[in-house]
């Protein structure tokens, strides 16, 4: 004989309202302001020291409104003959843009073929790709690159930065698995049945289908190519550098002139901001569509 139970529906709170699982709680909404705060607080502070004297940066209690001398620092930051600031934000835009754009055009083609294509040895190619995300190849390899790069002659030169870092496995891995997920086979199948080949097929079908992800893979990699150091350091000469390198120059050897530094990563952020603004949408989108399914 089978029992049949019923479960009992919530009693509701006083005032006749039910508990909404969903509602922030009070704790809940201080622990995310809070949040907020440390996160916004040292990006503001930057900012202030930035607009202020190297006086004010040292003093007690600390400035914690902007003063007036903003241009005059950024002036100095690009007058700084040891640093190249120009020159370190030009080199930077172009590595940056350049990498990105190859990192997701050749991502979104593997992941496409990992993902929806069928031949010999697949899983073993994908296997090997996720196994490099396991060792530090840049660290591990940077000798023998050097010795590479200093073989063809790219030293000083901006492919010397640019072609290592044009394929990322990381990226293929992560293009493999929101293609999985965004273009069914039922629909590779039937555009191959309407005659169209296979780069056609990634272009009409596949491409609108991951654009989300190839936002979040190219918001990802300018960061991570903007915020590059190490290796632009080695190959780069000191009048040729990255904005990273530059910002490095302006520490003075002997002191530490906080403003100019401050003054000078401020104007570094602001590439990283404009791309957040141009690709928040889609990263938002990008980000959601692994976590609701309809």
């Amino acid at each position: 004989m089978t029992t049949l139970t019923q479960t009992r529906p919530r009693a509701p709170r006083a005032g006749g309202a039910r508990l909404d699982p969903f509602r922030a709680t009070p704790f809940t909404k201080a622990m995310l302001a809070l949040a907020i705060f440390l996160s916004i607080f040292p990006i503001y502070w930057m900012i202030i020291i930035a607009t202020r004297s190297n006086e004010d940066a040292h003093s007690v209690p600390p400035p914690f409104l902007p003063g007036g001398n903003l241009g005059e620092n950024i002036q100095a930051v690009f007058d700084a003959e040891n640093a190249h600031f120009m020159t370190g934000i030009i080199n930077s835009i172009i590595i940056a843009s350049t990498v990105t754009l190859g990192i997701v055009v050749i991502s979104t083609l593997a992941g496409f073929a990992f993902a929806s294509l069928n031949f010999r040895g697949r899983n073993l190619l994908l296997l090997s790709v996720v196994l490099t995300m396991m060792v530090p190849l840049q660290q591990m390899g940077i000798v023998p690159l050097y010795q590479m790069m200093v073989t063809l002659g790219w030293t000083n030169t901006l492919k010397a930065v640019i072609l290592p870092f044009l394929v990322n496995g990381f990226g293929v891995f992560l293009m493999t698995q929101y293609t999985r997920q965004a273009v069914p086979r039922e629909l590779v199948e039937a555009a191959r049945v309407d005659g169209a080949n296979t780069i056609r097929i990634w272009w009409n079908v596949a491409v609108p289908a991951v654009r989300p992800g190839m936002a979040v893979l190219a918001i990802q990699t300018f960061m991570l190519i903007w915020n590059e150091f190490l290796w632009p350091l080695i190959i780069l000469t000191p009048d040729n550098p990255t904005v990273q390198v530059a910002l490095r120059a302006l520490n003075d050897r002997y002191s530490t002139n906080y403003v100019l530094i401050f003054a000078g990563t401020t104007i570094s952020i602001i590439p990283l901001l404009l791309v957040f603004v141009l690709f928040g949408r889609q990263i938002i989108g990008g980000l959601m569509e692994g976590a609701v399914k309809e």
